[in-house]
């Protein structure tokens, strides 16, 4: 058989039954789903769909072609995994997932995509009539990127993880800018394909980003600001006889940690503008002053 899979390509309409047309391609049959159809199909005449081999190992063919074929790259999400071949990707057919293979993929399992993590993929034939998943390289994404413009620095994006190397992790933003993660700035290394909430610490001058998966400072409440703020959240009227100023013993006595952490505490939480210190007390800022600094502050 010649490469006819993963393409759209016209062929003639040769038998029919009652939930199907056949339409034959260099001498190959493919089958069409009259449901597909709003105005019936005469023997003889010309169809032109995209054509694949389905789930149950029938040659099809579709009106209903996916943005992913040979040589066209589209994202497609991931449904499973299978350690001894690969990932399941749902390109949009309605009975045929396209496998991308482990050969293509992390030598690290953990960091194969999965379930809902998302692919740009094209299609390939190999020699048995298969179709498998080819993942986009640095030059395809490079092809179809936009430039990032200078506003976004210090903004949160939305980026999507396409090539994992030990000097750090390439994205591609949700608005198609190119974005690099140092290992530096994040806490673990993403899976391939996965979703990210990163946020923009460099803009270059070739309108790529470098982003930071770690939180902001004032973001990055530790355990015992968490419970200082906890402690002001629960106070009668949000405030607490406590400050900078107080004795050690007396910090020790009600919160169980020390002077100096009680400081460092509160450093966190006045950066993040949780709260305020006046007259020897520690006052909780409303939600909603919070909500109005915190976009701007770093």
């Amino acid at each position: 058989m010649e490469e006819l899979l993963g393409r759209v390509i016209a062929g003639k309409v040769t038998d029919e039954n009652e939930n199907d047309y056949y339409v034959q391609i260099a001498g190959t049959t493919f089958r069409l789903d009259k449901s597909e159809i709003k105005k019936p199909l005469k023997l003889g005449s010309n169809f032109k769909g995209f054509t694949y081999e389905n789930e149950n190992h029938e040659m099809q063919i579709t009106r209903d072609a996916p943005q992913v074929q040979v040589d066209h790259y589209g994202f497609g999400t991931v449904v499973r995994t299978q350690r001894t071949l690969g990932v399941f990707v749902d390109v949009g057919l309605p009975n045929k997932d396209i496998v991308v293979s482990l050969d293509d993929l992390p030598d690290m399992m953990e960091l194969w995509p999965q379930q809902g993590d998302r692919l740009l993929i094209a299609l390939r034939e190999d020699a048995k009539q298969r179709l498998w998943g080819v993942l986009a390289d640095g030059d395809i994404y490079a092809a179809i990127a936009q430039p990032a413009k200078k506003i976004l620095q210090n903004s949160n994006v939305i980026a999507r993880s396409y090539q994992l190397k030990l000097v750090g992790t390439r994205v591609m933003t949700d608005h198609y800018e190119l974005g690099f993660i140092h290992p530096s700035e994040r806490e673990r290394e993403p899976r391939l394909g996965e979703e990210l909430h990163a946020r923009v610490i460099g803009v270059h001058d070739d309108g790529t980003l470098n982003l930071s998966l770690r939180p902001r400072t004032y973001e990055a409440i530790d355990d015992d600001s968490a419970m200082l703020l906890a402690a002001l959240e629960h106070s009668e009227d949000g405030h607490l006889d406590f400050s900078d100023k107080s004795d050690p013993a007396a910090i020790k006595a009600y919160f169980g940690i020390s002077k100096g952490q009680f400081k460092r505490a509160i450093g966190h939480l006045l950066k993040a503008r949780k709260i305020t210190q006046h007259d020897g007390q520690l006052w909780l800022v409303p939600t909603e002053a919070t909500d109005t600094t915190e976009e701007t502050q770093d």
